[in-house]
């Protein structure tokens, strides 16, 4: 049921065996459909605040591509009240932690600090997503700087070869594209573009303030309130915008793409079409995935690093999007056992479609999924991440109990059910190495 302005909700409280309090979790909506919602934790003396954004770079035109990103880079360099070195300082000054990303689904800005600077970094986060200058000198200083970071991305080849696997999956699309953008891209945006979609994108219905740690919830309400009332950017009747969702799931192009890069090794990743952000499946592959390659313990670790010696890294990844996803696996070798290794993998994930995991691989896999989700969410940071994540993409927070027991729920006929619908899939191979 959607929540009206001005109203407060507890989505959750935990206490401990003595009925004491060790966690809280409030919403609060606010005019222009901006929402705040905390946890409080026990027992911390900092907070993590992080404000998440709506956008991200598959809602870019390819006229558009990157812009995102350059938004990203360009808020920390000045608003109508403080420079880019005071928004440095500011933090700084406190020994806070300040930073932020772009995804292909939403933007992050985020902090750590002291709980009786929470304020301060409320306020400047505020300020900079509200009233952000983005000045033509500013525009050009970044474009220097993010052409910089295209090109150390591009002289790291597992940055590539998992730019060429998703370009393979998604095509032209997108999706398909790298969130920072191309070095013609970024090349021929200008102000007027960024201005635009800044003002197009960030509005308080597409946000969400998050924050996790030692916070009060009504003092932090009136600590955002305040932050982001300037330029009248808390007005309006616009509701929360809602999670970002398709009718139909896309479905990926396989086959096979390669680039040839003067390295020492070759890097290679090898996958099928995965499960949207939502599917009830996402579980089941949870536990496959860590049981295939998510730990030294998993199969494709023991087998091809352990057994045969073919590569030093391998690893086994599931990404999940509103509408799409994919599941594959990583590996750096040598040129010279780059077709052993390619033939190894291909029969474990044909081996594991056809047969699926064992109880003793299942029941590990279980163990390592709760055992990092618990120990992450010691974090305020992983918090405050869950916090907004649920509440921009999800639309649902599943408390860490409601997780673990839907990891506890799955049973082999699951793993093994999931195992024969994607591993049975035509293959999309992305390989860059010497030749």
């Amino acid at each position: 049921m959607p929540q009206k302005v001005g109203t407060t909700r507890t989505l959750e409280t935990v206490r401990d065996d003595d009925g004491q309090v060790t966690s809280r979790v409030r919403r609060t909506v606010l005019p222009g459909g901006l929402r705040v919602i905390s946890e409080q934790m026990a027992g911390v003396r900092s907070a993590s605040v992080g404000v998440w954004v709506g956008v991200g770079s598959r809602d870019e035109t390819p006229s558009l591509h990157g812009c995102s990103h350059f938004l990203e880079h360009l808020l920390f360099r000045g608003t109508g009240s403080r420079s880019a070195m005071d928004i440095s300082v500011a933090l700084d000054s406190v020994g806070g932690e300040f930073n932020a990303f772009t995804a292909k689904e939403y933007t992050c800005f985020h902090a750590r600090v002291l709980e009786n600077d929470l304020p301060l970094a409320v306020d400047v986060l505020g300020d900079m997503v509200t009233d952000s200058l983005i000045s033509a000198d500013d525009v050009e200083a970044e474009r220097d700087v993010i052409l910089d970071e295209i090109a150390m991305h591009d002289d790291d080849p597992d940055d590539v070869v998992h730019n060429l696997f998703a370009a393979q999956a998604w095509g032209e699309g997108p999706l398909g594209r790298p969130i920072a953008g191309t070095a013609d891209s970024i090349g021929a945006l200008s102000t007027a573009q960024v201005r635009r979609f800044y003002r197009r994108h960030y509005r308080p219905a597409t946000m969400v303030v998050a924050v996790a740690g030692a916070v009060d919830h009504a003092s932090l309400v009136r600590q955002v309130r305040r932050a982001f009332s300037r330029n009248d950017f808390l007005s309006g009747e616009e509701a929360p915008a809602r999670p970002r969702a398709e009718e139909q799931a896309r479905r990926v192009r396989p086959g096979t793409v390669s680039a040839r890069r003067p390295l020492e090794q070759v890097n290679l990743v090898l996958g099928v079409n995965g499960l949207t952000r939502t599917d009830d499946r996402r579980f089941a592959l949870g536990v496959l995935n860590t049981a295939l390659g998510g730990g030294t313990s998993s199969r494709l670790f023991q087998e091809i690093r352990e057994r045969r010696g073919l590569a030093y890294s391998v690893f086994s990844f599931a990404s999940h999007h509103a509408d799409a996803g994919l599941v594959g696996v990583s590996v750096g070798c040598l040129p010279g056992k780059l077709d052993d290794v390619l033939a190894t993998v291909r029969a474990e994930l044909a081996k594991i479609a056809a047969d699926g995991i064992s109880q003793e691989e299942l029941d590990r896999g279980k163990g390592q999924l709760k055992g990092g989700l618990v120990l992450g969410l010691e974090d305020s940071g992983a918090r405050m991440s869950r916090l907004g994540k649920a509440e921009l993409v999800y639309d649902e927070l599943l408390s860490i109990d409601e997780v673990i027991a839907r990891v506890d729920a799955v049973t082999l006929d699951d793993a093994r059910a999931i195992a024969a619908a994607l591993f049975s899939q035509p293959e999309i191979l992305a390989i860059v190495g010497p030749s």
